[in-house]
């Protein structure tokens, strides 16, 4: 395949975002959440995990604790077994009574808006700060890469990368500032109904025609 000019591929990514859009007009985040704080908890829960596992345990979590003080305040092996069904329940209870702890001492209990303050937390990197401030403030910063993200952008070939920073940054490069937080959630929808990792639907995708992988098999 020829290489694809910049300007090709920002009216090939506008294309494949138009075609998301209609396809999954109502995507939005898959945990369960109704406060900054409960969509930050759950998003440090779901290192390594499906969203299903998290909303699972945090239905009754998120009855147990309901602010900051109550994490932070939570003795630690009690903590670990609220959340013993998820995996590396272990340091994410740590990770959540320190983060919780953070947000106590420096920010009066409140979900901070910025990423240099939220990347300061315990268990939280740009990933769930970009999942936090995005959807949880309606704020713009970044783009979500989790492995769905990651594994589409290297198939559409909006990136070559696998550090998912410089996915970001291809991505961002590519895509309008008010679509990347949906933009995430069309290619992880998108990766879980139709371009699966083992087997995606080419015949039945409904961006087969801008999609430079459609019909090969995956690597």
């Amino acid at each position: 395949m020829p290489r694809e000019s910049i300007g090709a591929k920002t009216v090939r990514t506008r294309a494949i975002i138009d075609g998301l859009r209609r396809t999954y007009p109502d995507a939005h985040c898959e945990l369960n959440f109704s406060t900054p704080l409960e969509l930050l908890v759950a998003t440090i829960l779901s290192a390594q995990c499906t969203d299903r596992q998290v909303n699972l345990v945090t239905a009754d979590l998120f009855r147990k604790y309901c602010s900051a003080a109550d994490f932070a305040r939570a003795a630690p092996a009690e903590l670990e077994n609220d959340i013993r069904r998820l995996g590396f329940f272990r340091s994410k209870a740590r990770n959540l009574r320190s983060c919780c702890q953070s947000l106590l001492d420096h920010h009066g209990g409140e979900v901070p808006r910025t990423m240099e303050h939220l990347t300061a937390l315990a268990g939280v990197g740009r990933k769930t700060a970009n999942v936090v401030l995005g959807n949880a403030f309606g704020i713009n910063e970044g783009v979500v890469v989790d492995t769905h993200v990651g594994r589409l952008a290297r198939r559409l070939a909006l990136t070559r990368h696998q550090d998912p920073v410089k996915v970001e940054r291809d991505l961002a490069r590519l895509i309008p500032r008010e679509d990347w937080t949906l933009f995430s959630h069309w290619l992880i929808w998108h990766g879980r109904r139709r371009c699966r990792a083992r087997k995606p639907d080419c015949p039945g995708c409904e961006i087969r025609h801008l999609c430079p992988s459609a019909g090969k098999q995956p690597r």
